[in-house]
C-alpha cells in the first residue's frame, strides 16, 4: 500500500526533475538572461516541494535527523519560494524593465524571504513531538506556534495565488502571441487548483477550532490539488519558452532527416573548405547548417557539370506523370547525379559563355531532390528513358 501511495507524487516529480534537466543546459548557456534563471528557479522549487512533501521523505526526514515534523518548514520554505518566483515571473512577462518594475521584484523578493524566516521562527518553539506523515496540519491545528506556522503558509500561498490569478486575468485579453496564451491559460489553471488546495485546508482547520472532523479535506482532496497546481504552474511557465523551441527543433529535425539522402550523394565530392567538425551531441542547428552548407559546396562544385537541357527534358517527362514538386525533385536529382558521374570523370559540361553555376531550378527544390535520390531506380529508369528518347531522335 505504501508504494502506491508513492505513485501520484512520483509521477509529477519525475516529470518537474525532467523538465529542470532539461531546463539546466539552457541555464549554463543563457545564465545572464533573468527569465532562464526565473523559470530555472521555479522548476528547482517546484520538484523540492514535491520531494520533501512525497510520505516516504518525510518520514524519512524525520529519522535522519530526529527532528519531528522537521519537513514541514522545509516543504512550506520551498512553496513559498516557488510562490515568490512565480510572481515576479508574471511581473517580467506583463511589463517592460524598468527601474519601478525591478523594486517591485525586489519587494517581493524581500516580503517572501521574511516569510520564509517566519515559518522557522513559528515551528522552532512549536511543541509537536508526534510525527505526522498525512495529517499534520489538521492535528497541530490548535497547538501554539504551529498554528501559526500553518497559517502562514497558507496565507502567504493563498495571497500568491489570488494576486497572480489577478494580474494574468487582467492581461490576459493583451497577449497576442499563442504560446504565451497557452501558458496564461494553464497558469490560470494552475492558480485555480492552488486555491481549492488552500480552501480544502483551512475548511479542515477550522473544523477542527469548532470540534468538528473534516480531516479528510485535508489529507485526501487537497493533496491532489498541490500536486496539480505544480504541474500546471510549471507548464504555464515553460510552455512560451519550450513551445517555440520545439517547433524549431521539429523543423530541423525533419530538414535534417529529409536532407541526408542529398547529402550522402554529394558526400563523394571533396569539400570547397575544411569543413568544421560537429559531433553527434552537437545543437541540432548547427548540425543542419553545417549539412545545408555542405550541399551548397558541392552545388558550387558541380556547376561546370550541370546540363540545364537535360534538367528540362528530364522535367518534361517528369512532369507527364508526376505532380510539379516532384517532377521538379526528380529532374533535380537525375541531373545532379550525371552531373556528380561527370565530376568523377572530369568532363565538364560545355556551358558556351554562360557562368558555370546551378540555378534556382535546383536551390530551390533541395528538399524535394533530396526525396528523390531515396528512389534510385526511379531515377535511372527515368534517365535511361530520357537518354534513349534523344538517342532515337538523333538516329532519326
Amino acid at each position: 500500500m505504501s508504494g502506491y501511495v508513492q505513485i501520484p507524487y512520483a509521477l509529477p516529480t519525475a516529470l518537474l526533475a525532467l523538465a529542470l534537466a532539461l531546463k539546466f543546459s539552457t541555464l549554463v548557456r543563457a545564465w545572464r538572461d533573468p527569465d532562464v534563471r526565473a523559470t530555472t528557479l521555479l522548476l528547482t522549487w517546484a520538484t523540492a516541494v514535491l520531494v520533501v512533501i512525497t510520505p516516504v521523505n518525510i518520514d524519512r526526514l524525520n529519522r535522519l535527523t530526529g527532528v519531528p515534523n522537521i519537513a514541514s518548514p522545509w516543504a512550506y520554505s520551498f512553496l513559498t519560494a516557488f510562490c515568490a518566483t512565480g510572481l515576479t515571473m508574471i511581473m517580467r512577462w506583463r511589463e517592460e524593465p524598468s527601474e519601478r518594475r525591478r523594486r517591485r521584484i525586489r519587494r517581493i523578493y524581500w516580503i517572501y524571504a521574511g516569510i520564509v524566516v517566519g515559518l522557522w521562527v513559528t515551528f522552532l518553539p512549536a511543541d509537536v513531538p508526534e510525527p505526522r506523515i498525512y495529517d499534520l496540519d489538521t492535528y497541530y491545528a490548535s497547538t501554539p506556534w504551529m498554528r501559526e506556522h500553518i497559517l502562514l503558509y497558507l496565507s502567504a500561498h493563498m495571497v500568491s495565488s489570488l494576486v497572480s490569478a489577478w494580474m494574468l486575468w487582467k492581461w490576459f485579453p493583451e497577449v497576442g502571441n499563442r504560446w504565451l496564451k497557452s501558458g496564461v491559460v494553464l497558469l490560470q489553471l494552475g492558480n485555480a487548483s492552488g486555491l481549492l488546495f488552500d480552501a480544502a485546508k483551512l475548511t479542515a482547520i477550522g473544523a477542527r477550532w469548532s470540534g468538528g472532523d473534516l480531516d479528510f479535506l485535508s489529507t485526501a482532496a487537497a493533496p491532489p490539488f498541490a500536486l496539480l497546481e505544480a504541474i500546471l504552474v510549471a507548464l504555464g511557465f515553460i510552455t512560451p519558452q519550450a513551445g517555440p523551441f520545439l517547433i524549431r527543433w521539429f523543423r530541423d529535425q525533419r530538414d535534417y532527416r529529409r536532407l541526408r539522402p542529398l547529402w550522402r550523394a554529394v558526400r563523394v565530392l571533396g569539400p570547397a573548405a575544411a569543413p568544421a567538425r560537429f559531433g553527434f551531441l552537437a545543437p541540432l542547428d548547427l548540425r543542419l547548417l553545417q549539412r545545408q552548407q555542405r550541399i551548397h559546396d558541392a552545388l558550387r562544385l558541380l556547376g561546370p557539370y550541370y546540363d540545364h537541357g537535360l534538367y528540362r527534358r528530364v522535367y518534361t517527362a517528369a512532369a507527364d506523370r508526376y505532380p510539379e514538386a516532384r517532377a521538379r525533385g526528380i529532374a533535380g536529382a537525375v541531373v545532379l547525379q550525371t552531373a556528380i558521374d561527370a565530376f568523377r570523370r572530369r568532363a565538364p559540361h560545355s556551358v558556351g559563355d554562360g557562368p558555370a553555376q546551378i540555378g534556382a531550378d535546383v536551390s530551390d527544390h533541395l528538399d524535394a531532390i533530396s526525396q528523390a535520390f531515396v528512389h534510385p531506380r526511379r531515377l535511372d529508369r527515368i534517365r535511361r528513358r530520357v537518354t534513349s528518347t534523344e538517342s532515337a531522335n538523333a538516329h532519326a
